[in-house]
């Protein structure tokens, strides 16, 4: 990792390759296996309904049940100013953590006029990189209640067309449950309850992970050595169902398939050494990058990602940086439709280190 830069995970993306919209379905969308064979990468272009094919009886496939709020505003300061605040976290009732996009950052005390119905008032800065606001409620009490009155679904910035209806159904799983997301678990978006049935009944487990998707998961990689970039903190929650559900699945041979990078981060940030999960809650800023021995997770759902991202670095990490460079190359000469709405992969945990 120590001599790695941000170059070595950059690729050309044309730009017709991002998904604006969803499938015109759940599942129906394409999906490239990667597994590392004798002779190098092994690449085989697949539809997403194909993966109850990819999996057995006695796999464990582990969900974010996270649920997506409508964590965006706009808004103006006290000066007049436009404002864009996104929610990173709801603290408390009244208090949250904000990004904060203005011609200048609001200082302490700043009070802030927002969707044209609340106000709050900026009483401090956080982060790891002091580049997070936390927000104060003066009129109002609920942040939870004011978010999902006022507040917008938060699509990605590279997605162009405001949150319509049909947004607020496709930008959220059909098993999300636990709200406190500012960005969807994507790999999730392609199940329908039909494929999940499906799976149940050829014997493939199902369990849940919450990790709370903060707007961080957009944050470019500013530094050109990545072993100096932090990651924002991010809560998640093992239930003792699932850390159970682990831990037979290892034992009958089993395989763990994470169904996301965020289900991937939060198994990983919760298991000890020796590949125990343990249940319980916590904030996790794991940083993923090749050389990370992973210790739960033995084949990964996602989809693809941004250029010089931290979820690439993580892909990388899990099926080998040559892998991942070859099957996004192959990805963009077969067209396939790129980040939260587009197209998904089926990844083999690389051995090398």
């Amino acid at each position: 990792m120590t001599s790695l830069t941000v170059d070595d995970f950059d690729f050309f993306l044309p730009p017709e390759l991002i998904a604006q919209h969803p499938a015109p379905q759940r599942g129906g969308s394409r999906l490239l296996t990667v597994r590392s064979g004798t002779a190098g990468c092994v690449l085989d272009d697949r539809q997403f309904t194909d993966l109850p094919s990819l999996v057995r009886a006695g796999d464990l496939l582990v969900f974010n049940d996270t649920r997506v709020i409508k964590a965006r505003f706009f808004g103006n300061k006290e000066s007049g100013g436009r404002v864009e605040v996104m929610l990173e976290r709801i603290l408390n009732n009244r208090q949250a953590l904000c990004q904060i996009r203005a011609s200048k950052a609001p200082k302490t005390g700043t009070r802030l006029r927002l969707a044209d119905a609340f106000d709050v008032v900026m009483s401090c800065r956080a982060g790891s990189d002091n580049d997070l606001f936390v927000l104060d409620l003066i009129d109002q009490d609920n942040f939870w209640e004011v978010a999902e009155t006022w507040g917008q679904l938060p699509l990605p910035p590279y997605i162009e067309h405001p949150a319509d209806a049909g947004d607020e159904t496709r930008y959220q799983t059909v098993y999300a449950r636990a709200p406190g997301a500012v960005a969807a678990p994507t790999a999730g978006l392609h199940f329908s309850q039909d494929m999940l049935a499906s799976l149940a009944q050829q014997g493939v487990a199902s369990a849940f992970v919450t990790l709370h998707v903060g707007a961080g998961t957009y944050r470019p990689v500013r530094v050109h050595n990545i072993a100096e970039h932090r990651m924002h903190s991010e809560r998640y929650e093992i239930p003792t169902t699932t850390a159970a559900a682990v831990a037979t699945t290892r034992a009958r041979g089993g395989r763990v398939i994470a169904v996301g990078t965020t289900s991937l981060r939060a198994l990983e940030s919760a298991a000890q050494a020796d590949g125990t999960l343990l249940a319980g809650s916590g904030d996790t800023d794991i940083f993923i990058t090749p050389g990370y021995r992973f210790k739960v997770v033995d084949r990964l759902l996602t989809n693809f990602h941004l250029p010089k991202s931290t979820l690439l670095m993580l892909v990388s990490a899990f099926a080998g940086h040559a892998s991942i460079r070859a099957a996004y190359a192959h990805a963009v000469a077969e067209r396939y439709r790129f980040f939260s709405y587009g197209d998904a992969m089926l990844l083999e945990k690389s051995d090398a280190i």
